[in-house]
């Protein structure tokens, strides 16, 4: 397709300068592919809204190079800065209280007084956020509620239209959103499970962390919706076997399935290859998907998380 183009120097420098310009542009992280825009130019994050069709009260995720730039837009509490120096560059994404002169634009936050940060691990990622100068408003690449994307091909086929430019650096490696941790409050909150394990930091935060609910009014952060990184066609969590019509998505040592997210039982690999396998099924060969049942530990919490949600309603059989 004409607006995906292989991410390297000469492809990072174009992509950088349509941002500064206020266009849009798609670009791979270790979790998601990413739809980018100028989050200091209210008409450039607008068009973000847009082209996802998503609800103007979801806030987005600011992406910069590095901690110091993130200081910058977000205040940082000594929690704040050990959880930073910890886990970024990595899958974690921090709400904090946003500095009132910051300059970003207050669509970012959907009104509210915090923002949501992340400095990705993914190299080219952080050269095209340093190449632009700007931070870069960058929620997942798709339309709004249905599934993330995980390679360029998948941004293409939901947003071709809508974008300048897709950077094409191949699959992502983690095939997960970040985790979602608020530290805007005195109380640490998980508010999406994601990329970075709970445990890892329960760990560094040196006991159990608070896992907010669904909020469809008010999130404070992307991922709250209760139904969210859908598939079009009906999801069934938990199940054994699949109903006459349905398409297994397995788990393990399944042998009847239609794809299996890991043969091994790996939950890394599961993750990885979640969004692409549930995009490979969503078609209308199948009337619904059936998914194995999937531990709810380490990465498997935020695989379940976005199943329940593609579920909207947590089927099980």
């Amino acid at each position: 397709m004409d607006c995906i183009a292989p991410m390297n120097p000469k492809s990072i420098a174009r992509a950088a300068e349509l941002l500064r310009r206020g266009e849009l542009v798609a670009f791979p992280t270790e979790t998601v592919y990413g739809l980018g825009a100028n989050a200091t130019n209210d008409t450039a994050v607008a068009r973000i809204f847009e082209a996802k069709n998503r609800p103007s009260f979801n806030p987005l995720i600011v992406h910069v190079p590095d901690p110091e730039t993130a200081a910058a837009y977000a205040v940082f509490t000594p929690m704040a800065e050990a959880i930073a120096a910890r886990f970024w560059p990595g899958p974690l994404t921090l709400v904090l209280p946003r500095r009132p002169d910051c300059g970003l634009s207050r669509l970012t936050s959907a009104g509210l007084d915090t923002v949501a940060m992340r400095v990705p691990s993914h190299d080219r990622a952080r050269q095209l956020l340093r190449s632009a100068g700007i931070p870069i408003a960058a929620p997942s690449a798709n339309r709004s509620g249905l599934l993330s994307s995980t390679t360029a091909e998948h941004v293409a086929d939901q947003l071709g239209d809508h974008v300048s430019m897709i950077l094409d650096d191949g699959p992502c490696a983690i095939g997960l959103e970040s985790t979602v941790l608020d530290l805007s409050e005195e109380t640490p909150a998980i508010l999406r499970q994601g990329g970075l394990p709970q445990e890892e930091i329960e760990d560094a935060l040196g006991g159990p962390v608070a896992i907010a609910s669904a909020d469809d009014d008010a999130p404070k952060s992307p991922g709250m919706l209760t139904r969210h990184y859908a598939p079009s066609q009906p999801l069934r969590m938990n199940a054994s076997t699949a109903q006459p019509g349905e398409a297994l998505l397995g788990f393990g040592r399944v042998m009847e399935a239609t794809k299996n997210l890991s043969p091994d039982g790996d939950l890394v690999e599961a993750a990885a290859n979640l969004f692409a396998f549930l995009h490979a099924l969503d078609t209308p060969d199948h009337d619904g998907i059936a998914v194995s049942p999937i531990p709810e530990t380490g990465l498997g919490r935020a695989i379940n998380d976005r199943l329940r949600r593609a579920a909207a309603v947590g089927e099980t059989d």
